[in-house]
């Protein structure tokens, strides 16, 4: 039996970005395409293979602790990107000012996907869901510099819908327009006693 189904759903690759300094600003700039390596794409802040432990993991590890890097990859919904918009009363949001990596297209319910998803480009690339991406303040300031007023909006409106943090399982290249094949692992769902 195999671990990973491919499943009925397929994304479709429609804005990659990519965080150059992330001491400097969160923002991401726009991609024509995106090299992946077991480090993570080529250029991202946010690669490498290991990391220091975060806010997120601080029951687990006291904070700069190194980790492995399974957040190698921000990954937004355009669907769930746009309903975060008209919730803060914008008629659209640049992913760049979320510090995303990509979005994708036509994945219903794209934030929760389970863990241990994969996403696979046409050359084989892999990316591997880690978890929800859970909504913070740090996008505010970009959005606020972009929309003066809105910022604060921003992490309310994302709550449940602020996409996925992912890490390269196979190396290849993205590219916008790219068809992504999306594989669910096959276990049933935990029910402890």
């Amino acid at each position: 039996m195999a671990a990973l189904e491919l499943s009925p759903f397929s994304g479709r690759v429609v804005w990659l970005g990519r965080v150059a300094d992330r001491e400097a600003a969160l923002a991401a700039a726009p991609a024509d395409a995106l090299r992946l390596t077991f480090a993570g794409p080529e250029g991202e802040a946010h690669g490498g293979l290991t990391r220091p432990s975060c806010s997120r993991v601080l029951a687990l590890h006291p904070r700069g602790t190194p980790i492995a890097n399974t957040r190698q990859l921000s990954i937004l919904s355009a669907e769930e990107l746009a309903l975060i918009a008209a919730d803060m009363g914008l008629a659209a949001l640049d992913p760049g000012l979320l510090g995303a990596t990509m979005v994708v297209e036509g994945i219903p319910d794209f934030t929760h996907l389970p863990p241990s998803s994969r996403l696979q480009g046409p050359d084989g690339a892999t990316l591997v869901i880690d978890m929800e991406n859970l909504p913070c303040t740090l996008p505010a300031r970009p959005i606020e510099g972009a929309h003066p007023g809105f910022g604060a909006r921003f992490k309310p409106a994302a709550r449940g819908r602020r996409g996925v943090t992912a890490w390269v399982e196979r190396e290849g290249t993205l590219h916008p327009g790219d068809s992504l094949r999306l594989f669910l692992p096959s276990q049933r769902r935990w029910r402890p006693s």
